[in-house]
């Protein structure tokens, strides 16, 4: 196997894409990449390689804030994350003060 069909085969698209789409000077070609999503991962390896300037690029990955808040509504109504993110937004601070009563934490 030569170096090319191997770094083909680790070429991760979302990933990569992902990444490239976090700096203001590489967004647009992110977005190209994802508009040819279907293009094999060798093309767009090349295209990334050829497009984009070489530059120090450091950024932590986004991650979903952790809250103690949806885990209570998750135990208390036994709600997936999404559902307990939205019912957190309707049952406002009056609803979360009475569920965090019952489970004996702070209001």
């Amino acid at each position: 196997m030569d170096a090319d069909s191997n770094c083909e085969r680790l070429y991760a698209p979302y990933v990569v894409n992902r990444c490239m789409s976090y700096f203001p000077d590489t967004i647009l070609y992110a977005n190209e990449m994802n508009r040819f999503a279907g293009m094999p991962n060798k093309l767009q390896y090349d295209y990334y390689l050829n497009s984009v300037r070489k530059r120090k690029r450091f950024s932590k990955w986004l991650k979903n804030e952790i809250s103690d808040d949806i885990d209570l509504i998750k135990h208390h109504f036994g709600y997936s994350e999404k559902k307990a993110r939205e019912a957190l937004e309707i049952l406002g601070e009056t609803g979360l003060a009475e569920i965090r009563a019952k489970y004996g934490g702070k209001s």
